[in-house]
């Protein structure tokens, strides 16, 4: 995962929540500039729910006070930091620990985590290579699904408009379920099963910390706590069945058994990957193809590429990675549409970040959403332009913030090669074409999406 947790607007909040709920706060006054509590028991979550989610509150907020800022959750200070060079002081590359697997863990009730450095970096590379094993051994079933979905396209007429976000979705989760639980889930009605679920786990999990709100509704956390015992006997009953046996397909949940984990560590990690992946994926591949139906000239130069890479003959994990505009195309995805707008982590000890001290224990808050579009980072940032990803300084930066490189979370790895895959096999066949007076507007959760459904047409290559 991410060395950095990501969260916004009920989710964000409820996970900030869950970080002050799991260490004890610390009550040292701070000389970081920012605001003063609105409130003395809630601190300036009225001024966080008024700016409409973290990200945007944030937003604000280092614009009127400078790269390192304070506010207050509750009674307790939380230090933001908005900028690269600020980011570059107070990250360290060999942390190993994962916030949002804690974050997420604490939030779905679960108790393992943590551990010890060592057992920090073998579970890692643990990830790792699932990640790559899973992915190498699914690619056909990956290009499959992918085809799929471009036959299914190919067949309506030109006027027709497409519901990007639920196809994106219903297309990450056939991918995800069966390459990461396996062939069971060629069944349409357990994929639908599985979403609905998921649904279900994933709007309610951190509700709570914040207003009791899950605890008050019965009937609410009656429907929450059995999407999450049928998700979870869903995870051990294939869990139990993969324990030593040999498969022909490889699937993510092989690397946990064949680790050196316990029964409740696979279940959980399955549980983590499983609920993150779908969303990532659904949301990457969905922004990607937006911001193509609106850049007719990045959309030309990846036809060309894939053409020039694959021409007639299929598309091959041989040469997938030779897709190098395609990438620097997700990167421009990720970092325009704010994919992960806010991370966090807690400070072990005292820390010093430009002139200011941070006190052991405070919440540090990386607002990667003001990051990825400060202007003396990226020129021009709100324009789409994978081109600045061209620059090596560029992607170094990119790497430090937990977007590429050895700070890329599993999840995001797993949708980068997803949506590489379908994009080949869409772009190739398909002109991707905005709807006339359509405006996305963007909502800021946990991960980035549009507020309302996106719609798009399509129109053959040949």
């Amino acid at each position: 995962m991410l060395d950095f947790a990501i969260f916004a607007v009920t989710f964000l909040l409820a996970l900030v929540g869950a970080v002050l709920y799991l260490y004890p706060a610390s009550r040292q006054a701070s000389g970081i500039p920012g605001i003063t509590p609105t409130e003395e028991k809630d601190g300036n979550l009225p001024d966080i729910v008024n700016s409409g989610s973290l990200h945007e509150f944030l937003v604000n907020l280092h614009e009127k006070y400078g790269p390192v800022v304070s506010f207050w959750f509750g009674r307790r200070l939380v230090v933001s930091l908005g900028t690269v060079d600020v980011l570059k002081q107070h990250i360290n590359p060999n942390k190993t620990s994962d916030p949002f697997e804690t974050m997420l863990k604490s939030l779905l009730r679960y108790q393992s985590g943590g551990g010890i450095v060592s057992e920090n970096h073998t579970r890692k590379k643990l990830y790792e290579n699932g990640v790559t094993n899973t992915l190498q051994s699914n690619f056909a079933l990956l290009l499959k699904l992918s085809e799929e979905l471009l036959d299914k396209w190919l067949s309506y007429p030109e006027s027709q408009h497409i519901p990007l976000c639920q196809h994106m979705l219903g297309f990450a989760m056939k991918s995800v379920t069966q390459m990461v639980m396996g062939n069971a889930f060629e069944d349409d009605q357990e994929v639908i099963r599985f979403q609905k679920n998921h649904g279900t786990v994933w709007s309610e999990i951190g509700k709570g910390f914040l207003d009791g709100s899950l605890d008050k509704s019965t009937t609410r956390k009656r429907q929450y706590e059995d999407a999450l015992m049928e998700l979870e006997s869903t995870l051990k009953k294939i869990i139990k069945e993969r324990k030593g046996r040999n498969f022909s397909q490889h699937i993510f949940i092989d690397s946990l058994v064949q680790g050196n984990l316990n029964d409740q560590q696979i279940l959980e990690d399955s549980m983590i990957f499983s609920l993150a992946s779908c969303i990532i994926t659904a949301k990457l591949c969905t922004w990607a193809i937006c911001f193509l139906t609106t850049s007719e000239e990045v959309q030309k130069n990846l036809y060309q590429e894939i053409d020039q890479v694959f021409g007639k003959g299929p598309v091959t994990p041989e040469k997938i990675d030779q897709l190098r505009y395609c990438r620097q195309v997700l990167c421009e995805t990720v970092r325009t549409a704010k994919l992960t707008p806010v991370s966090a982590r807690l400070q072990d000890i005292e820390g010093k970040v430009d002139k200011f001290i941070i006190p052991r224990e405070t919440l540090v808050l990386y607002a990667l959403g003001v990051v990825l579009q400060d202007p003396s980072t990226w020129p021009s940032p709100y324009k789409f332009d994978p081109d600045r990803f061209d620059d090596e300084s560029i992607m170094k930066t990119f790497s430090l913030l937990g977007f590429s490189g050895t700070q890329e979370c599993p999840e995001l790895r797993f949708a980068y090669m997803v949506t590489t895959v379908l994009l080949s096999v869409l772009v190739r066949r398909l002109h991707l074409l905005s709807v006339a007076g359509q405006v996305i507007e963007t909502k800021y959760e946990l991960v980035t999406s549009s507020k309302e459904e996106a719609w798009i047409t399509v129109s053959k290559r040949y």
